[in-house]
C-alpha cells in the first residue's frame, strides 16, 4: 500500500451534480471531503468523509478546512458556497479561482451590475434595494417590463418578470424570500433585456486568467412551466453567429482580466439583445448545474470537470483548447408542469432508439413531484445527439410530440 499522502479536496454542498466531480477526484487519487448542513444529500454517500457545516458560514468552513489540513476547496454547481470557497482559499493560501473580493463581485448581482457599468460593459439599467417599500417608491426609475431578483440566489429562484405596477410588490416580496443572506437581504430590479434568438447558459474555462475554452449554447425555456425563466433545455453549438460569439468572448476575457481571475471553470450566461448589443448576464466561477460540463464532454470531448478538480489542488492540467463540436447535442431537463404523483416517463420509441444517448431519471413511480418553479424541481435529464442543427431544432421545438412526463 502506497505511503504517498493523498491530496484532500473539500467540496462544498452535496447535490447530485457533484457525483461526477467526486468520481473525477477519486480517479486522480484525491481524498474527497463533503460538507453542508444536510446529511441526507446524495453526494455524501460517495465522498470519503462528511462534515455537517453550513457552506454559507465561511468562518466555520475555514475552521474545518484548517483542522482537516485540506489541499484544495471547490463549490462546483453550488452557488451558495462559491464565496466561502474563495474566502477559505485566500485565507489558507490554497489554489483559487481569483481574489476573494472579485468573487464577491461576481456572486452578488448588484455589485456585478455596478462593476460592469463602471468599466464600460453593456449592462441593463439596474438598482438594488434593501426593503420592499423603497423598491416600490423608486418605480419611476424604470420602464416596464422589468426583472426582479434576489442579489445572491441561483437556479432562477425568486426571479419574476413584471409587466405592470400591480405585480411589482408581490415580485419584490418573492425575491426577498429567496435571498440567501440572513442579515443583509437585498434584491435587484433591472430592465428586461429582450433577446435576439436564444440566450446562452454554458460553461467555460480559464488558465491563469486566459480563456482557453469558451462555449455558447442555445438555452430553452418551457413557457407552460411555473418558472418561466427556469432553463428547460440546452443545445450545442449555439445559434449565435461567429461575430456575436467573438464579441462576447472578447468582453468575457476583458472582465476576467479586470477582476484578476486565475484558473477556473465558469458558468456564464450571455445574450444578444434586440438592440444587437452583447450582454454578460451572469458569470460565476463554478461549474454550472444541469450537468453542463458533462454535456460539453459529450459535445467536445474535453473534460472540464477533471481539470477543475486538478486546478483546485494545484496539479498540472490536461490540455485545454477551444471547443470543436462533434455533431449537434441537446440536453432536456425533465420536469412536470403540475404537482402530483409521478406515473411514468414516456419517450417515443423511435426517438429513444435514434437520438437518446443517456436517460437519467431521478425519481420512481409513486413519488411526489413539484411543478417546475426552480432548477431544484427537475426530476432528471435526457442527453440527445442529432445529425444536424435542423434536425435538432425540429425535435426540440416539438418535444410534446415525443416526450411526456405523466403525473396523476
Amino acid at each position: 500500500m502506497s505511503d504517498i499522502k493523498r491530496k484532500k479536496i473539500l467540496l462544498l454542498g452535496s447535490l447530485r451534480y457533484l457525483l461526477p466531480v467526486i468520481k473525477a477526484a477519486h480517479e486522480e487519487g484525491y481524498y474527497v471531503i463533503t460538507c453542508d448542513y444536510l446529511p441526507d444529500n446524495i453526494a455524501h454517500k460517495y465522498s470519503d468523509e462528511y462534515h455537517n457545516v453550513s457552506i454559507t458560514d465561511k468562518e466555520a468552513v475555514l475552521e474545518l478546512a484548517q483542522e482537516l489540513n485540506i489541499d484544495g476547496i471547490m463549490s462546483f454547481a453550488v452557488d451558495p458556497g462559491v464565496v466561502t470557497a474563495a474566502y477559505v482559499a485566500e485565507k489558507m493560501s490554497l489554489p483559487s479561482c481569483g481574489p476573494y473580493k472579485s468573487v464577491q463581485i461576481l456572486q452578488n448581482k448588484a455589485l456585478f451590475r455596478k462593476f460592469l457599468s463602471d468599466n464600460g460593459f453593456v449592462v441593463p439599467k439596474a438598482k438594488s434595494y434593501s426593503n420592499v417599500d423603497k423598491a416600490i417608491e423608486d418605480l419611476d426609475y424604470f420602464s416596464f417590463p422589468i426583472i426582479v431578483k434576489p442579489v445572491d440566489s441561483a437556479g432562477s429562484k425568486g426571479v419574476t418578470r413584471v409587466d405592470n405596477i400591480e405585480d411589482l410588490r408581490p415580485a419584490v416580496e418573492i425575491a426577498f424570500r429567496n435571498t440567501i443572506s440572513k442579515t443583509e437581504k437585498q434584491v435587484i430590479i433591472e430592465e428586461f433585456i429582450e433577446k435576439k434568438g436564444y440566450s446562452s447558459d454554458t460553461d467555460s474555462f480559464s488558465v491563469d486568467g486566459e480563456l482557453k475554452f469558451v462555449s455558447f449554447s442555445s438555452q430553452r425555456f418551457d413557457e407552460n412551466a411555473a418558472g418561466a425563466y427556469v432553463p428547460a433545455a440546452f443545445s450545442w453549438p449555439s445559434t449565435m453567429n461567429m461575430q456575436q460569439q467573438t464579441e462576447l468572448t472578447s468582453e468575457i476575457q476583458r472582465l476576467l482580466r479586470l477582476l484578476r481571475m486565475r484558473t477556473s471553470v465558469y458558468n456564464i450566461e450571455t445574450r444578444i439583445g434586440v438592440d444587437d448589443k452583447p450582454y454578460i448576464m451572469e458569470l460565476s466561477p463554478r461549474g454550472g448545474g444541469n450537468r453542463l460540463c458533462e454535456m460539453l464532454k459529450y459535445a467536445t470531448g474535453q473534460d472540464l470537470i477533471k481539470n477543475a478538480v486538478k486546478a483546485a489542488v494545484g496539479d498540472k492540467l490536461d490540455e485545454i483548447a477551444q471547443p470543436e463540436y462533434k455533431g449537434c447535442w441537446a440536453e432536456v431537463i425533465l420536469h412536470t408542469e403540475k404537482k402530483g404523483i409521478f406515473k411514468e416517463l414516456y419517450i417515443d420509441k423511435t426517438v429513444r432508439d435514434r437520438f437518446v444517448v443517456e436517460e437519467d431519471l431521478w425519481i420512481k413511480k409513486g413519488d411526489e413531484v413539484k411543478d417546475f418553479s426552480g432548477a431544484n424541481d427537475a426530476i432528471g435529464t435526457l442527453v440527445l445527439n442529432f445529425e444536424s442543427q435542423e434536425q435538432l431544432n425540429e425535435m426540440m421545438n416539438n418535444q410534446s410530440k415525443w416526450l411526456k412526463v405523466v403525473v396523476e
